[in-house]
């Protein structure tokens, strides 16, 4: 994204047009201040615009009106849990491109389930060093740019899926799927009949930089089946899924 700063000179009245690209705005949610203080220090010191909420409600609240490129959130917060703002947040068609990451001391693998059937595009646990953290953040951002450079849109047996403006229109009907699951299905769609492996499905949705659990894929595939229909979305055992008509 960019914005634009327009210079007068007074030599004969000639325009400079000056382009910059505009920071990436980041929203970081915890109940710990030190937790924020410390994040938000060695985010900043990397250029990007930092916001911050103490609690799940808050959280939706900011997300709203500063609409952030990455939420990095903790799961077990007052008033209102992660778990649940981001279920709340993917409700939001104005937030539906947003990344969500939770940051959380929570390792067990049933949580790290719950976070990516609530929405989440990853899962880090605590504690991490703060350098480790940014280069995550880095790299996150680095691949989401780069799948969005590659847009185009698929038709496919009555279903459109417009990677530029996220969205899938199945029969007329608009379906909003969080960002891994657009990319998942995506992917899929754009080579029907073919198997995709499970290291090939983690490799170019979720790239090498993220670790995720064994159980992300078979999550982001059960909501696919619920939104877009079960016969789709075929499992080979052993092997990983297609997308077939």
């Amino acid at each position: 994204m960019y914005w634009f700063c327009f210079t007068f000179t007074n030599t004969n009245l000639r325009i400079v047009v000056t382009m910059k690209k505009r920071n990436v705005k980041i929203l970081l949610v915890d109940d710990e201040p030190d937790i924020l203080e410390i994040v938000s220090y060695n985010l900043v010191q990397e250029g990007f615009e930092i916001f911050t909420a103490s609690n799940g409600k808050e959280a939706i609240l900011k997300a709203i009106k500063e609409v952030p490129d990455l939420i990095i959130m903790d799961v077990m917060m007052p008033e209102m849990d992660g778990m649940e703002a981001c279920e709340n947040i993917r409700r939001i068609p104005a937030l539906n491109h947003v990344i969500i990451t939770f940051l959380t001391a929570r390792s067990e693998d049933y949580s790290q389930v719950a976070g990516f059937d609530a929405g989440a595009d990853d899962y880090i646990t605590k504690p991490i060093k703060p350098k480790l953290l940014v280069s995550k953040v880095k790299a996150l951002l680095r691949r989401i740019n780069d799948q969005d450079k590659n847009s185009e849109t698929i038709n496919i047996h009555g279903i459109e899926i417009n990677r530029e403006e996220y969205k899938i229109i199945k029969d007329g009907v608009v379906i909003a799927l969080p960002r891994k699951e657009f990319e998942l299905f995506y992917l899929l769609a754009s080579k029907p009949g073919k198997v995709f492996k499970r290291e090939e499905i983690l490799e170019k949705v979720w790239g090498s930089d993220v670790v995720v659990g064994g159980r992300t894929i078979d999550v982001h595939i059960r909501k696919l089946r619920e939104k877009i229909g079960e016969d789709f979305f075929k499992t080979i055992k052993g092997v990983g899924y297609k997308f077939e008509v």
